[in-house]
């Protein structure tokens, strides 16, 4: 896939950008009213949501044994009866997402599977730690071997409408990340506007980011569908301006296998099948697959089972 390379920051463009509130919540609404997905194509759906879910154990608890544990699931994130039943073959998640003492658990866990780790960093989840300190956990992370990271921006220069110091900083992460790819976290529910998220991502991706992320999933309001729906649009308008495709990543509060429909039915009528793809677009989750394993039983043998009955992540 060809990474974002960026551009020059445009403050005009940015000073200019408006976002109607109640469009947003409108056509947010209507995802959620629609008549979904149903039988085959809802199971379909569901197994694609699973092979674009971030597996994520981001607590200070974390153990060795613990992020093991979520790569073994990774790794097998559906019972092979469900997946015999459905006729399809090995699924694997899209990537495991650890803080970056867990890079080397994760990284033995995973061998040769191919599953990517990503590496939470920059001063994760708050970003206030020096400029210095967080370009190089980013260092260090790519260091010992995580194939993506997931930074955290300053959002006092969303706040304080300081533009260019947000696209000298994200160009500072992308180009500390080397070939590792780069998502970029807003922290939306810090941002208090609509307009502040557009702007913020614009100026992110402007400044090279291969992805931007809703949430760290730490504030107290995380991913939500008009947020969604005011990034989406702006990667829209972006690989129209630029040529370059930019990924797309709710993080925070997405547990159910009707909201990961609804980001997936978000991202085919925003941006087309292609943002279906894990390339392009990922959940941040990890009580998200007991839900979908769930449903997934559920469509198999028409009954629900016990979440206990499903191995946790």
């Amino acid at each position: 896939m060809r990474r974002n390379e960026g551009c020059a920051l445009d403050l005009d463009w940015l000073s200019h950008l408006r976002v109607n509130r109640n469009a947003s919540d409108r056509r947010a609404a209507s995802l959620v009213a629609r008549r979904s997905v149903k039988k085959e194509y809802q199971a379909a759906w569901l197994v694609q949501a699973i092979r674009c879910i971030d597996l994520t154990t981001l607590g200070g608890d974390d153990t060795p044994g613990r992020v093991e544990r979520l790569c073994r699931k990774a790794q097998r994130p559906l019972r092979a009866d469900i997946a015999a039943a459905l006729g399809i073959g090995p699924v694997q998640v899209g990537a495991v997402c650890v803080y970056h003492e867990m890079i080397a658990p994760a990284l033995r866990s995973l061998g040769d599977s191919g599953i990517p780790v990503a590496a939470v960093s920059t001063g994760f989840p708050a970003g206030l730690a020096s400029l210095e300190t967080k370009l190089r956990e980013v260092q260090l992370s790519v260091a010992a071997g995580a194939h993506e990271i997931d930074i955290v921006i300053t959002r006092q220069h969303v706040l304080t409408g300081n533009w260019q110091a947000l696209y000298d900083e994200m160009q500072a992460y992308r180009q500390a990340c080397g070939a590792a790819h780069v998502k970029a976290i807003l922290a939306t529910g810090d941002l208090q506007t609509l307009e502040n998220v557009a702007r913020a991502s614009w100026t992110c991706m402007m400044a090279g980011a291969d992805f931007i992320k809703t949430s760290t999933g730490k504030e107290a309001v995380n991913a939500t569908l008009p947020v969604a729906l005011t990034m989406t649009r702006a990667i829209r308008e972006y690989a129209g301006r630029t040529g370059f495709q930019v990924g797309f990543k709710p993080a925070g509060g997405v547990s159910s296998a009707k909201a990961a429909i609804q980001y997936l039915t978000l991202m085919k009528e925003e941006l087309g099948v292609e943002w279906m793809q894990p390339h392009l677009f990922r959940i941040g989750a990890s009580s998200l697959l007991t839900d979908i394993e769930r449903q997934l039983e559920h469509f198999v043998t028409g009954h629900y089972s016990a979440a206990h009955r499903h191995a946790m992540p």
